[in-house]
C-alpha cells in the first residue's frame, strides 16, 4: 500500500499548529491578563508560572510555518500575501513579549513599559492569529496558482470575528492556567477573570459555527446534508459537553478541571475547522495534493521529520514534569 505523502504531512501541520495553539495559548492568555491581575507580586508570579515553557511552545509555530514553506510551496505562496499584514502583526507582537520577558526582570524604571510590550504584544499576536484564520476560512482568491486579491482582503467582519474569538480563547486558557498553577490571592483574581472570558469564548465559537456554513456552500453541505450530518454530531455534541465541564469546574472552583475543559474547547473547534476545510490547503481551489510539494522532497523531509518530532515531544513532556506543581510568590524566572 503506498502511503499518501501530502496527506500524512499535512496531518503532520495540523498537528504542530493544534500544539502551538494549545501550549502557546495559555501563555498568550496570560500576556493578554496581564493588566488586570492586582499588584507586582501578582505580575511576577503569573510571568513566573510561563517563564520556563514559554520559547519551547514556540517551537511548535515554527515546525507549522515552516513545514507549510517545505511542505506545501504553493500553499505557502498564496497565503503569505494575502494575510501578510496580520502576519507582520503577529510577529512583531510576538517579538516584543519575548523582549519583555528578559526586560522587565532587569529595570525598575522602564518595568511598567515592558509590562505593557508583553500584554499588547500578546493581545497583538492573538487577534492576529484569529484574523488570519477568519481570512483562511472565508476563502482566498486564487488566479494562475497566485494570489488574486488585494491588500485589504483580509479585513472583514468575519475575520475581526475571529479575531475577537481568539483572544478571548487565549485569555480564557491563561485565566485557567493560572487556577491551576497558582493559589491564595492570584487563583483567586483567575477565578474572577476567567468569568467573562469563558463566557465570551463560548459565545463565540456558537457565532462562528453558525457563521462559517454560509461562508462556502461547500461547509454547509459539509456539515448539513446527510449522511455527514450524522456522522460530525459528535463534534458539536462533545464541544457543548466540554463548556458544561468548564462552567462546573469554574463554579466549583477545581483547579485543573478548567484548564483541561478550556484545552477540550480548543481541541473540538479544530477539529470543527479540519472537516470544514478538508480536502483543502487554501479554501476553496487548492487542496492538499495540488498544493504538495514532490513526492521525493516530501519523503526526504519526512525521514527528519521522523526523528526530530519525538524528540520535540519529549523535551516538551519533560519541561513540563520538571515544573510542575504550583508555583509560590518570590519563586521562579529572575
Amino acid at each position: 500500500m503506498e502511503l499518501d505523502l501530502p496527506l500524512v504531512w499535512a496531518i503532520l501541520i495540523a498537528v504542530a499548529v493544534l500544539a502551538y495553539i494549545l501550549l502557546d495559548g495559555f501563555d498568550l492568555g496570560v500576556g493578554i491578563l496581564f493588566p488586570f491581575l492586582e499588584d507586582r507580586d501578582q505580575r511576577d508570579t503569573a510571568m513566573n508560572t510561563i517563564a520556563p515553557v514559554w520559547d519551547g511552545n514556540e517551537t511548535w509555530l515554527v515546525l507549522g510555518g515552516g513545514g507549510l514553506f517545505a511542505v506545501f510551496p504553493l500553499a505557502y505562496a498564496v497565503i503569505m500575501p494575502a494575510v501578510y499584514a496580520p502576519l507582520i502583526a503577529m510577529l512583531v507582537g510576538l517579538i516584543f513579549r519575548g523582549v519583555a520577558f528578559e526586560y522587565r526582570w532587569k529595570t525598575e524604571r522602564w518595568k511598567r513599559v515592558w509590562d505593557l510590550s508583553f500584554s499588547l504584544g500578546s493581545l497583538a499576536a492573538a487577534l492576529s492569529q484569529g484574523i488570519i484564520l477568519g481570512a483562511l476560512l472565508q476563502g482566498i482568491p486564487v488566479e494562475g496558482r497566485a494570489y488574486a486579491g488585494g491588500w485589504w482582503d483580509w479585513l472583514t467582519p468575519f475575520s475581526l470575528l475571529c479575531g475577537v474569538a481568539v483572544a478571548l480563547g487565549y485569555a480564557l486558557l491563561g485565566a485557567t492556567w493560572l487556577i491551576m498553577k497558582t493559589e491564595g490571592g492570584l487563583q483567586e483574581r483567575a477565578f474572577r477573570l476567567a468569568r467573562l472570558p469563558a463566557i465570551g469564548t463560548v459565545a463565540m465559537i456558537g457565532v462562528v459555527s453558525l457563521w462559517t456554513p454560509f461562508l462556502d456552500a461547500a461547509y454547509m453541505l459539509r456539515w448539513f446534508a446527510l449522511p455527514q450530518f450524522l456522522w460530525l454530531a459528535p463534534v458539536p455534541v462533545l464541544t457543548g459537553l466540554a463548556a458544561l465541564s468548564l462552567g462546573y469546574g469554574l463554579a466549583k472552583r477545581r483547579d485543573c478541571r478548567p484548564f483541561f475543559s478550556s484545552l477540550a474547547l480548543f481541541v473540538l473547534c479544530f477539529a470543527g475547522l479540519g472537516v470544514s476545510v478538508f480536502p483543502y490547503m487554501v479554501p476553496p481551489s487548492i487542496t492538499i495534493h495540488a498544493a504538495a510539494a514532490p513526492d521525493e522532497s516530501l519523503s526526504f523531509l519526512l525521514v527528519g521529520t521522523v526523528v526530530l518530532l519525538p524528540i520535540i515531544f519529549g523535551y516538551t513532556v519533560y519541561a513540563y514534569r520538571v515544573f510542575r506543581g504550583k508555583v509560590r510568590s518570590g519563586e521562579g524566572y529572575h
